[in-house]
Parts: structure tokens; sequence; C-alpha cells
């Protein structure tokens, strides 16, 4: 079996995931680029190979087309935007994931932007580099109004962390509007809308589907408070980068902090502007929720191999959900 691993880093801090590899006999490449790849670039290279241990790299209709020996996707991480789903179903292709690994290193990033966002912490230290000396005035976490779109694995373990720094207001909404969140801090769910509107802060924690793409563009942007902050840790796409770059540079908002851009490495305009925090698709890049990932999509690899039922398979309902907004 011959598997080739395209997300990058791969073995770095933790080398578990590549014993696992060598003690079954397994055949791997590494990413040869070591940058994410391209469509081009994956369907280049995909054909000789039985499964692929995959990132945010697009795998789509033409890259499976271009990869006749491929019967299984072991996706390091959760999201499945970059996966077309219904084109690996017909293929008989399986698809499996790491839904919890990367949960608690996401959302403790997520914290930590809010707080280097209220505090201006990255701005002083760009101008202290600089040597320049400037103060800046900031708000405690405490005293801010807090929304959180998409209360799933990570949106619910940021409102939990939340607790901690005694949040009095977090407003929370998700498509489902009826699970419970366990935590201390004082939330209620919320529209869209209201969140936009009414929230300091604004953290987005929803998959990227047809429905989603673009889902902040100018006109949210504007429905938020003049100094409100916009933290996206989820998938590029979602905010409207140009739209965000222009009100940013309009003096509309605070500030804002991206992890995820719609096109890796990002260069754009959003770099010019200090008062976003950028940061390289870090959210899972703590060195245990890293490791986890890597050792579970592994495992999955060896299980298939072995002829072992998959133990994280991704379920039908995603299949759903993904041909569901692709046709609306």
């Amino acid at each position: 079996m011959k598997v080739l691993i395209t997300t990058v880093p791969f073995g770095q801090k933790d080398t578990q995931p590549l014993e696992n590899l060598n003690n079954a006999g397994i055949e791997y490449l590494i990413n040869p680029i070591n940058r994410k790849l391209d469509e081009d670039e994956i369907a280049s290279i995909i054909g000789e190979y039985d499964a692929v241990i995959a990132g945010t790299e697009p795998i789509t209709d033409r890259v499976l087309e271009s990869a006749p020996k491929l019967k299984l996707i072991s996706r390091v991480g959760i999201g499945l935007d970059s996966v077309d789903l219904s084109s690996a179903k017909r293929r008989g292709i399986e698809v499996s994931y790491t839904p919890d690994a990367p949960s608690p290193a996401v959302a403790e990033l997520t914290v930590g932007l809010m707080l280097a966002l209220l505090r201006s912490t990255h701005r002083s230290n760009m101008e202290m580099h600089n040597g320049q000396w400037h103060r800046y005035f900031g708000k405690r976490l405490s005293e801010c109004v807090v929304g959180i779109i998409g209360a799933g694995r990570i949106g619910s373990r940021v409102v939990g962390l939340l607790s901690g720094f005694g949040c009095n207001e977090v407003k929370v909404n998700d498509l489902n509007m009826t699970s419970e969140i366990c935590s201390d801090v004082n939330w209620e769910w919320c529209d869209k809308v209201s969140i936009y509107r009414e929230a300091d802060i604004i953290s987005l924690h929803v998959p990227l589907n047809a429905k989603t793409r673009g889902m902040i563009s100018r006109k949210e942007l504007l429905m938020m408070k003049s100094h409100a902050y916009l933290i996206n840790t989820s998938r590029g796409g979602i905010v409207d980068e140009d739209d965000l770059s222009n009100v940013l540079s309009e003096g509309h908002l605070g500030g804002a902090a991206i992890d995820v851009f719609e096109k890796e490495p990002y260069a754009g305009p959003l770099t010019s502007i200090d008062r976003c925090l950028l940061t390289a698709h870090m959210g899972s890049m703590s060195e245990d929720c890293r490791a986890r990932m890597e050792i579970e999509a592994t495992e999955e690899v060896v299980r298939f191999c072995k002829g072992i039922p998959l133990t994280h398979q991704v379920p039908m309902e995603e299949y759903v959900n993904q041909k569901l907004a692709l046709d609306r």
C-alpha cells in the first residue's frame, strides 16, 4: 500500500505517526513541495497512491479522476469543504477525519486572539520592534459582549473557556439552537443579526459550504459596532477578505484577527492593516493537538490496510449536508 501525505508539516514534533506507517510496512511520500498544494499539483502526483493523508488541499472531482487506485482519504482535521464527498462516494473511496483532536487548540487560540485584540498587544509588539513606544488603552474580556457564531465542537468549547474570564454576556448562534452548552458563563441563543449589532467581539466557528461562503461581507461588517472585533479561526472564504480590508481601511471596526484564508499562503491587502492580526492557519498547531490529529489519521490508514473497520469514518450526515449546500 502506498500513501501520499499532502498535509505539512507532518511528523515533526512527534514521530509516532510515521512509526505507525513504518511498523505496518506502508510506503509513503510526504508532500515534496513542503507547502499547501493546489489542485493541479495534487492531480499530477496522486495517481499511484492507494490512500492520501490530507490537509486542506483541494481534493476535487478532477483530482479524484486522476487517482484510479485511491481507496481512502484520511483527513488530518475536521473540515471537509476541501473534499468532494459525493465524488469520493461515487468512486467507492472511503473518507475519515479527526473531528475532536484539533478542538482544544483552536478554542484556546481563539481566546488568545480575543485578548490580543482587546489589549493591542500585536500592535505594540510591532511598534516596539520599530523603536516606537505607545501605550494603548484596552478593554477586559469580562466587560465585553461576546458573540459566538457556530456552537459545535470548537464554538461550544470557546464559550466554556470564557467562563474563566468572568464574561457576563455571551450570545450564541447555531443551526441547532436546542442543544445545551456546558458552561458557567451567562450565555443565550441569539440570531446572527443581533450578534452583529450588539457584540463587542464576534468569533466565527462554522464550516465552509455554499451557505456560509461570503457570510460576512460588507453588509454584515457595517452592521457591527464601530469598535467591534471580528475573529475567524474556522475557514477561509467565510469572511470576504476584500470587504474586510476596505471596511477596516475606512476606519470601521476596532480590528480583526484572521487565522484562515481563501488562498493560503495569504499575501493580500489585510497584511498592510496593523489593526488586523494575521496568523498562518495555526489554530490546530499546538504540539499535542497536531500530534493527536496525525496519529489518528495514520491509525485509520493502518486499519484500512489491515481490513479493520475505520473508527472515524465521515458520517453520512456530512455527505448530505455538503450536497444540500451545493444544491442551494
